[in-house]
């Protein structure tokens, strides 16, 4: 199945493009697609935005799927299915 990620903010500047497609097994969780990005983007993903194991992503960030917070879809362990858009974004802060 066929997964697009886009990136906002922090996360966009920090990996320097705007979003990636991926093709996935059926039956992949957001866990395993985080993992995958992990390994993909390496070392400043893993710090900044998400180290696998951890049961959500780092604070200040959030990730939606088809514009649903993944709390709302059950965390890490929902499950995504083809043509799914994830977004990953820094939380925005200030006053």
């Amino acid at each position: 199945m066929k997964v697009r990620v886009q990136y906002f903010g922090f996360i966009k500047n920090m990996l320097n493009k705007r979003e990636e497609h991926f093709e996935l097994d059926e039956d992949t969780s957001l866990s395993d697609l985080l993992n995958k990005l992990a390994e993909v983007h390496g070392v400043a993903f893993r710090k900044e935005v998400y180290e696998p194991g951890l049961k959500d992503v780092k604070m200040g960030f959030s990730v939606t799927v088809n514009g649903v917070l993944m709390g709302q879809l059950g965390g890490l362990d929902a499950k995504l299915s083809d043509g799914d858009n994830v977004i990953l974004m820094s939380l925005m802060s200030g006053g």
